[in-house]
């Protein structure tokens, strides 16, 4: 967790660094909020990537502010919504284990400590079949102009469940010769993830 000072300057300055690298425009900082868990991984002391879970709250999700609508209907239903921000890699390391790394630990802040049940991501157009191919996600909503990076955006969701049924059947496979093209061969293996949850569990 970068649940420092310092682990949220390193975040912000490598999520600056690659927002601008890609065109995006704005400030983009992490901060410490009650609603937010930003994870970071380091290689040799260097931050390599970095992504945040929002959780929904009193101060709701930043994809309020563009998708309300549409993350409502979610919330009448019952869910207890969540969403993704905030992710960024460096250039450096092994980036398709370092982002399957990432998306797992953050997988188990939200539905085991967080109960979550969905998840949602604003993703650039050119990005979209990215996250519906390595992570099965799906496009909810035509595209919009996001106010936060000065770019279009469509807003993409999966649920938990369908997330923990692709973790049961293909997590840790990559180790074994797995040539599935998606990113949940990567994750941690059951023996590994019971042994991070601990973990987890033991510093909420």
């Amino acid at each position: 967790m970068a649940d420092t000072e310092e682990g949220r300057q390193s975040a912000s300055v490598l999520i600056n660094r690659m927002y601008t690298w890609r065109g995006y425009r704005g400030n983009h900082r992490v901060d410490d909020h009650p609603q937010r868990i930003t994870l970071s991984a380091s290689d040799h002391g260097d931050t390599v990537g970095t992504v945040t879970l929002g959780l929904d709250g009193p101060s709701g999700l930043l994809a309020d502010d563009v998708y309300q609508d549409v993350v409502d209907v979610f919330r009448m239903r019952g869910g207890n919504v969540c969403e993704i921000t905030k992710l960024a890699m460096g250039s450096s390391g092994n980036s398709k284990k370092t982002l399957a790394a990432l998306f797992h630990v953050l997988f188990m802040y939200a539905r085991h400590l967080h109960r979550c049940t969905d998840v949602f991501i604003e993703v650039n157009p050119r990005h979209r079949r990215y996250y519906e191919t390595m992570l099965g996600f799906e496009q909810l909503a035509g595209v919009r102009d996001n106010p936060r990076v000065h770019a279009p955006s469509y807003l993409l969701w999966t649920s938990l469940d369908q997330i923990a049924r692709r973790i049961d059947r293909l997590a840790g496979t990559a180790a074994h010769g797995n040539q599935e093209r998606s990113l949940y061969p990567y994750f941690f293996s059951p023996h590994e993830a019971n042994g991070i949850m601990q973990r987890l569990i033991a510093i909420e």
